[in-house]
């Protein structure tokens, strides 16, 4: 046995069981599939796929799955400002009612990943082969075939929209969150690319290159002026981001960002059931909403509509939709209200 690893994993179980406690909901549960022969879209296989979890509440409950973003895990969302507001007693994914599912996206947290051992022999995974995965480890190994609500921030927003065109009828409710259902495009994909070409020039690059681009593309302007109103606090900010621990693989990060490349769901939007809410911010950095693209392509969505956050000194551009307290209200009154589809 590995004592090593089973005490990262016991301290890793404590870790989650002391945030729930202090959120007041069920402890979380962690647990790793392994598909064979997983099929990426390049045609690549993998002969064994590891996919990782986190489930809270009771498989009883009515299940939801939760997606989180780009170079995150699905425990990334158990935090007081996402989970804390959404899954105690009484809350809108209350999880004494609710099964909440928190997949690891491939190449994210505990599931495979280039750093694993293949670094470039491993398949160049893109969002569809993200959304495959999850709805095989939700459908295959939960043995949950219908789920009232599919949720996600950010990536974990665009797998959304994909989860909801190739699936259906096998939700009640799309959230997809901080994202347009567009071509990756604009100044979203040309930060993406620096961030890429940076690390294949160079892989001590990934720590600069991200904190480049979570500058550059989240905060809010008015958040961040309010953090750093002089030359001498931008300055420290900025250092302490750039000194901060960075313990992520650049291949991995490289491969996490690249997986955006081919992101484009507008061509189906017309085969989503379910009933959609998006919801973006007014100051999303990497998604404004004065491109109209959103209120464009919502006409061809059925049962869909839009919840834009105000922008303010106390949101965060791209990062306001992972403050839950903007929107939950939203979140609450469609739970209660959306029809269940037949399944």
């Amino acid at each position: 046995m590995n004592v090593v690893h089973t005490l990262s994993v016991a301290l890793v179980g404590l870790a989650l069981a002391a945030v729930a406690a202090a959120a007041d909901y069920p402890a979380p549960r962690e647990g790793s599939w392994t598909v064979r022969d997983f099929r990426f879209h390049t045609g690549e296989t993998l002969p064994e796929l590891r996919l990782h979890y986190t489930t809270v509440g009771a498989s009883t409950g009515e299940p939801v799955v939760l997606l989180h973003g780009t170079t995150q895990s699905g425990t990334a969302l158990l935090n007081p400002a996402f989970a804390g507001e959404l899954l105690g007693p009484g809350q809108p994914l209350d999880a004494t009612r609710y099964y909440i599912i928190l997949p690891d996206a491939i190449g994210h947290g505990k599931s495979s990943k280039p750093s694993d051992g293949l670094r470039t022999r491993f398949p160049r995974y893109n969002y569809t082969d993200l959304v495959e995965a999850a709805h095989r480890l939700v459908t295959e190994h939960l043995a949950v075939k219908h789920v009232r609500l599919v949720l996600g921030n950010s990536m974990g927003g665009m797998e959304t929209w994909i989860w909801a065109q190739r699936y259906p009828r096998a939700l009640d409710l799309a959230v997809p969150m901080a994202s347009l259902p567009i071509e990756m495009s604009g100044r979203n994909w040309i930060m993406r690319r620096l961030i890429i070409d940076s690390i294949r020039r160079d892989p001590k690059n990934a720590q600069f290159a991200s904190v480049f681009y979570a500058f550059a593309t989240s905060g809010g302007n008015q958040a961040l002026y309010k953090a750093a109103p002089t030359r001498e606090k931008a300055d420290q900010l900025l250092d302490a981001r750039l000194k901060a621990p960075f313990t992520a693989d650049p291949e991995d990060v490289l491969y996490q960002w690249d997986s955006s490349r081919d992101y484009n769901p507008s061509g189906e939007l017309e085969r989503i059931e379910a009933t959609l809410l998006a919801i973006n911010s007014a100051d999303d950095e990497r998604n404004p909403p004065e491109l109209g693209v959103l209120e464009r392509e919502m006409k061809r969505v059925k049962h869909g509509r839009i919840f834009l956050v105000p922008a303010s000194a106390d949101t965060a551009g791209h990062g306001t939709t992972a403050q839950a307290k903007w929107w939950k209200d939203q979140l609450a009154e469609l739970l209660r209200s959306a029809p269940r589809l037949n399944q």
